[in-house]
């Protein structure tokens, strides 16, 4: 069904080239053939006419130097010019008498006959050259007959001298150069078509490709890729939806990364909170250390239930669009100190030491969500204790950097490989620490820090181990 619907479409967009691309190219060509045709034929019968007018005009301007002549011996002229016409292998010249009948003709087969077409009438009425096109009445053959003049004294009009030629050899040479230019029309209608086609299919062999991989795409097949031959547009089609089968493949594979590890994670506490449940209710008697123990691990297990739970609500909030931002003045200095003297008592315990690089920038009162910012460095010095917690050491410091608010944390870890470190801040994404972790922690302090205006960036600091800095507009704030 797929098959003959893609079909259908690639079908549908070749009618289309052919009806709104061809087409008009076709009509264009015959439109161009005719006209073509048109003024070529045009251009011959008018030649013809001018050549046989000025024949006309010459044998007419050449009796009027003969005036002088009596009547008879200037009539017999008329006759003798007509009798020994020299073209008469071209055209027929016809001696025509002031009664319409031919009194002497270049081919000696009219006499006494009449003509019977307007031009001669005309000729002898207005005294004028004149023209006659179409059909011989005696013949029925098409024809151009020009009539001129020939006055004797007092202007008085004694005949006509009249040309006539056949159309018909006029219209051989039209025909086979019609016949010519159908031929180039058809060769060039011909290319036209071929081309087209090769063009087509040029178009419609890679989006079929293109359209069966992307389907493959759809039907859960990510990472899919299309050969991307083509340096057009249909290439740059082409490794889009390759970037995008790759990104898809990614993030399908962090979500179940995700979901894996999430589901480890929860397990793990959620087996020590239902443990030492279990024993504790099942223990007839116990000891008050061996309780206090229990009670301190479920008390532990709960918060990072509940960090963990925070966490992904945090997360989904961002994802459909539910994140909010309580935006009010802040001592943001204050707000950091608090968090890095709270969270290195903590950390103490576990042997890590967390030192505070106090320096004397003044830091302006600055507009935003102290409680989400507190949320991202608290954050921040968790991943510095999971990843880098073997350095047993970790370094925290805030100042200014011309308008910018700078907020540096440092471990003194192993660092994030190379290669990872495009990817450290993308949703799911955990590489190849071992530290528990859902994966989504930091893509939810970059969240905060962009909607602030700011930056947060990670990189590998000299020395080794690694450097989250968190740069955040003051003067856009304050």
């Amino acid at each position: 069904m797929e098959n003959e619907h893609g079909h259908k479409n690639h079908s549908g967009i070749q009618r289309r080239w052919m009806t709104n691309i061809v087409s008009w190219l076709v009509a264009l060509i015959v439109l161009s053939v005719v006209v073509t045709f048109l003024t070529v034929q045009g251009y011959y019968y008018s030649n013809m006419r001018s050549g046989m007018e000025a024949k006309a005009r010459t044998a007419s301007d050449f009796f009027s130097n003969y005036i002088n002549l009596s009547y008879n011996e200037y009539y017999q002229s008329c006759v003798m010019l007509t009798q020994t016409f020299e073209d008469k292998n071209k055209m027929e010249m016809q001696f025509i008498g002031a009664d319409g009948g031919i009194v002497a003709s270049s081919s000696g087969l009219w006499a006494g006959s009449a003509p019977g077409t307007s031009d001669i009438d005309e000729a002898m009425a207005l005294g004028n050259i004149a023209v006659f096109s179409g059909k011989s009445p005696q013949t029925g053959e098409r024809i151009l007959a020009v009539s001129a003049p020939v006055e004797y004294t007092n202007g008085e009009t004694i005949g006509v001298l009249r040309y006539v030629s056949s159309l018909s050899r006029a219209d051989r040479q039209i025909l086979r150069f019609a016949l010519v230019l159908l031929f180039v029309a058809a060769a060039l209608l011909s290319m036209l078509l071929i081309s087209s086609r090769f063009f087509i299919r040029s178009i419609l062999d890679p989006v079929r490709e293109i359209s069966a991989t992307a389907q493959r795409i759809a039907d859960g097949s990510y990472g899919a890729q299309i050969s991307t031959t083509y340096d057009d547009e249909l290439g740059d089609l082409a490794r889009t939806i390759n970037e995008m089968s790759d990104q898809i493949a990614r993030t399908e594979k962090m979500q179940s990364e995700f979901i894996s590890s999430v589901s480890h994670e929860l397990r793990t506490p959620l087996t020590a909170i239902s443990g030492w449940s279990e024993t504790l209710l099942a223990a007839d008697q116990m000891n008050e250390d061996d309780t206090r123990r229990g009670l301190l691990i479920i008390s532990r297990e709960a918060r990072r239930l509940t960090g963990m739970v925070e966490e992904l609500l945090e997360f989904t909030r961002i994802q459909d669009g539910r994140f909010t931002l309580n935006m009010q003045p802040c001592d943001l200095r204050a707000d950091f100190e608090d968090t890095v003297f709270m969270y290195g008592s903590r950390l103490r315990q576990e042997g890590i030491e967390l030192t505070y690089l106090e320096n004397d920038d003044p830091i302006p009162e600055i507009t935003c969500d102290g409680a989400r910012l507190r949320q991202v460095f608290l954050n921040i010095l968790d991943n510095a204790a999971k990843h880098g917690g073997e350095g047993k050491r970790i370094t925290a410091a805030i100042g200014m950097d011309g308008s910018d608010v700078v907020i540096t944390i440092r471990d003194f870890g192993p660092g994030i490989p190379d290669e990872e470190m495009p990817h450290v801040k993308k949703k799911f994404y955990k590489g190849s620490s071992k530290a528990r972790g859902s994966g989504i922690g930091l893509a939810v302090c970059d969240e905060i820090v962009t909607r602030h205006g700011g930056t947060l960036t990670l990189r590998n600091a000299e020395g080794g181990g690694t450097e989250v800095i968190v740069r955040l507009p003051a003067a856009e704030n304050g």
